[in-house]
């Protein structure tokens, strides 16, 4: 392993192949030296004087600055189910009654490391957040608004830097506009910003460093100082670590949110930045064959709700579902014989019997249904709600629950829904959910987890435990249009990898009428493969029951044969957004991006543009063949011009090609 963590005398080094970062050594308390692209020689250093001049990067607001008791070891951590193999570098100290536990994880060739963050003891004051009205701080800074968990310094030479920060929403239920951006230039007075996301490249070189915050939603998150970055001319601060004085125990670690530092070589700009991310997010949740590329079928976007749910139903749907060609049948709300839809029942109380198999709708149990999905190759998956009474104090009974499901059933995957994280004990206790989930089933669990209700974890928390459930769209109540569905994930792609993101298609004939007659963008004058193809670098979620589909449907199933043939290796790549923001008249697409070629798939909207040119993510310098695989496109060979560009051409709006393409 090409990784490197070394204390020697007062300096810790940390250090692979492509970034090394610096620390001075305090007692345990770690102040930034450099930090280096190793690729280019770019040097990220803090000021030599000013504010942030010798400043720790861990910083506890009310508490002692000085730090006491360091310690320092390190480790090599194999590979498990989840994240690949690295090494681990642990730093203990205290800062008065406050245990501080740091652990950096270096991956080999990933130019990112990241730092999680546990605490323990007695804290010295009440609350360390400052209060009052935020914007108070920026003139002057004469305070922080909180802990500090990551310090980034680039000194007075990078003049010309420039700043961008992204802010995520979930519970998609209500929103429908899940990243904002948000640019600037660092100056005299500092820049607090809300996002997990900071990215930050020099316009001159190219060069880069990124911040990123592994928190919910700036909005869901606990303790939240009213910001998550504080860039100045100088620096860049990671703000909040989702714990107060409160949360502490003093036997017991309390975690905190983590921090992703990273590096881009000089010329690569934001796309550098972006790249670098994404080879960090890969080491975290490194892909499985046969575990992380499905099409899955949950027939809960037909609104039939629970009382839908028996034996009978999902035999017809396990029967309808392997003929339109899905891989993966999900059971969602009402095969347990609990009903978490009775308004008089506390949603919070969700033990005892509650998760037993429902004896009136599934009689015989599981096993039939099981069996056959067996017999017709599709894996049986289900819903779950875990019990929220008193902060998931009950949550060694569900993991047990998921546990045995799995050892009766064979049943890894599993939608967790109906969750809400008021404090730092029910955070604390729905990890160990999962975690005892994940380690009970010997690692085979799988997680959906839901974003659209509740306040949960978001985009950039809990990554490696399975995939997200993005968004509930229903024709039912005219919320679902196609380009918002492929919008939202070619929004959140460039942050967040598309291969862990669910993105639904549905039923496009049901309440066609509910829609105004003269919307040319409703779903009914929708191509259903289109449909299908909006949701295609994702992981397509077919909404809807299959049994209630009209018979054209069914000519989707040659396509998704076809898809399913090269969906493991469209995921293998790194999948980033090209083209124009789809907003229902643009032409827009994704690039799957691989050493030896990748693919990219185009979407012509409603539009009369027969042709455009669109810039890919990562141009071939050299001539590139690209085939057809499904959609309208041609097979053609082209050297990709100055900037990039390839024109795709397709005949008709609301058609698409995905092409695999070789150097």
């Amino acid at each position: 392993m090409e990784c490197l963590a070394e204390l020697t005398g007062n300096i810790l080094v940390l250090q692979n192949a492509l970034v090394r970062r610096e620390f001075a050594w305090k007692g345990g308390a770690l102040v930034p030296r450099l930090l280096l692209d190793r690729a280019s020689g770019a040097r990220w250093e803090p000021p030599a004087s000013g504010p942030g001049a010798g400043a720790a990067e861990f910083i506890l607001p009310g508490e002692p600055a000085e730090a006491t008791g360091g310690a320092f070891r390190a480790w090599e951590e194999p590979a498990s189910t989840t994240t690949a193999a690295h090494l681990a570098a642990e730093v203990l100290c205290r800062f008065g009654g406050v245990e501080v536990r740091r652990v950096f994880r270096l991956f080999p060739d990933c130019p990112a490391f990241r730092c999680d963050l546990f605490l323990r003891g007695r804290a010295g004051c009440a609350s360390w957040l400052a209060g009052g009205d935020i914007e108070d701080l920026v003139s002057g800074r004469k305070k922080l608004p909180g802990p500090v968990s990551a310090r980034v310094g680039f000194g007075p030479a990078r003049v010309h830097l420039r700043a961008e920060t992204a802010a995520f929403r979930d519970i998609t239920d209500w929103r429908n506009n899940l990243v904002e951006r948000r640019e600037f230039l660092p100056y005299r007075s500092p820049v607090l910003a809300a996002g997990n996301m900071l990215l930050a490249s020099d316009a001159l070189t190219g060069a880069g460093f990124f911040m990123l915050k592994e928190a919910p939603c700036s909005d869901m998150q606990l303790a939240n100082p009213g910001c998550d970055f504080i860039v100045g001319r100088g620096e860049a601060l990671t703000a909040g670590i989702g714990v107060e004085p409160a949360d502490l125990d003093e036997r017991e670690w309390t975690p905190g949110y983590g921090t992703v530092v990273g590096v881009a070589p000089a010329g690569s700009g934001r796309r550098g930045l972006l790249e670098a991310l994404r080879s960090y997010q890969h080491a975290r949740r490194a892909p499985r064959p046969g575990r992380d590329h499905m099409v899955m079928l949950n027939t809960w976007g037909d609104r039939g709700g629970p009382g839908r749910i028996s034996e009978e139903f999902v035999l017809a749907e396990l029967e309808a579902g392997a003929r339109l060609g899905v891989t993966h049948f999900q059971v969602d709300d009402g095969w347990e014989t609990g009903n978490f839809s009775d308004p008089d029942l506390p949603q919070g109380r969700r033990a005892g019997d509650f998760w037993t198999v429902n004896p009136r709708r599934f009689p015989r149990g599981l096993a039939p249904v099981a069996k056959r999905a067996k017999e017709l190759g599709i894996e049986l998956c289900l819903w779950f709600a875990p019990d929220s009474q008193e902060s998931y104090a009950n949550w060694e009974d569900n993991a047990r629950t998921i546990v045995a499901l799995w050892r009766e059933h064979g049943i890894r995957t599993f939608k967790i829904d109906g969750v809400e994280i008021p404090d730092k004990r029910a955070e604390r206790n729905f990890r160990a959910f999962l975690a005892a989930a994940l380690e009970g089933t010997g690692g085979a669990a799988y997680f959906n987890l839901d974003v659209t209700a509740g306040r949960r974890f978001g985009y950039h928390c809990l990554a490696e435990y399975g995939s997200l459930f993005v968004e509930n769209r229903y024709t039912d109540w005219s919320n679902y249009y196609p380009h918002w569905t492929l919008r939202n994930l070619w929004q959140l792609a460039a942050y967040a990898p598309p291969q862990l993101l669910q993105i639904e298609f549905l039923n496009k004939w049901r309440n066609a009428a509910k829609y105004p007659a003269e919307d040319p963008l409703a779903p009914a004058r929708v191509p259903f493969e289109y449909c299908f193809a909006a949701t295609m670098m994702a992981q397509p979620l077919a909404w809807f029951e299959a049994s209630g589909l009209p018979e054209e449907a069914f000519a989707l199933a040659p396509t998704l044969k076809e898809y399913r043939r090269h969906q493991e290796r469209i995921h293998a790549g790194r999948i980033f957004p090209i083209g124009e923001e789809p907003l229902g008249a643009s032409w827009t697409g994704f690039q799957s991006v691989r050493a030896d070629g990748g693919y990219v798939a185009v979407y012509r909207e409603l539009n009369d543009r027969p042709s455009a040119r669109v810039q890919l993510w990562r141009p071939p310098e050299d001539k590139v063949e690209l085939r057809p695989v499904i959609g309208a496109g041609r097979k053609f060979s082209v050297t990709p011009d100055a900037d990039g560009c390839l024109e795709f051409a397709l005949a008709e709006s609301f058609s698409y090609a995905l092409y695999e393409y070789r150097v």
